[in-house]
């Protein structure tokens, strides 16, 4: 049996209604594994992801988690970068702020916080000039994560994504291209050419069914068409690895 590790945000096991059990197979790593499979090769997808991770915090959880790096890394046949997407969401506070919130005490307080930043998102999303991580940050957290594979695992595929829209009225979008999206995209494709790491597009396969409504209504997630065709374009990128006289259908 093959195994491909998926390391991504909520967008690997959220649906069009709610989060979903991380063996669905209608989410995308389960399509890409079920797209992958032959009747003498079956393929698992390895999926760690939590919702909110950045390409840092997958780089944290490769160096931190020791089933990760010693068990599922260990095993994997190819590895799916699927992060970039939280990355360059408009933030109003530092991260660390954010995430403490989770912290306070006592009970009312926090939140009576969580409210006041709720309520403030989607105003100060419009304006303000930070991200999530900063492009350069987000550069070198992939570049540390593509490093340690090909460090511990010589031979075994990697594979990006550029990361996709969101039409999510709580990152101050209700139309149109988000702020930040196209800045973003660029320089995914210029990392993935630098690193010789396959990008799979993923805005040409969300934006048409987050036009058409096919979506969580939240913006963000995806619906099961844009899960069935991600893990349907990873699997072909995949193959081509996997398979040396099938050329690598890069974002190149």
């Amino acid at each position: 049996m093959r195994h491909v590790l998926v390391l991504a945000d909520s967008l690997a096991f959220y649906g069009p209604e709610r989060g979903e059990i991380s063996t669905d197979p209608r989410l995308f790593p389960n399509v890409l594994a079920s797209r992958l499979s032959t009747v003498d090769s079956p393929v698992t997808a390895d999926v760690v992801a939590r919702v909110g991770w950045t390409s840092r915090d997958v780089w944290w959880a490769m160096t931190r988690d020791p089933y990760l790096y010693s068990v599922l890394l260990a095993r994997a046949d190819a590895v799916v970068l699927a992060v970039g997407g939280m990355d360059y969401l408009p933030t109003t506070v530092p991260t660390w702020l954010r995430e403490g919130i989770r912290y306070l005490r006592p009970p009312a307080l926090r939140r009576a916080v969580r409210t006041a930043y709720q309520r403030s998102q989607p105003v100060a999303a419009l304006r303000t000039p930070w991200r999530a991580l900063p492009q350069r940050l987000t550069d070198t957290y992939l570049a540390h994560a593509v490093g340690g594979v090909r460090f511990f695992h010589p031979g075994v595929p990697v594979v990006g994504i550029l990361p996709p829209p969101h039409q999510a009225a709580v990152y101050g979008c209700a139309e149109g291209e988000p702020r930040g999206h196209g800045p973003a995209v660029a320089a995914a494709r210029v990392w993935g050419r630098r690193h010789d790491v396959p990008m799979v597009d993923l805005p040409r396969i969300v934006w048409p069914h987050l036009l058409a409504g096919r979506a969580n209504q939240d913006g963000m997630h995806y619906g099961w068409e844009t899960h069935e065709e991600i893990g349907a374009a990873l699997a072909a990128v995949i193959t081509g690895c996997w398979d040396p006289r099938t050329p690598i259908g890069t974002d190149h």
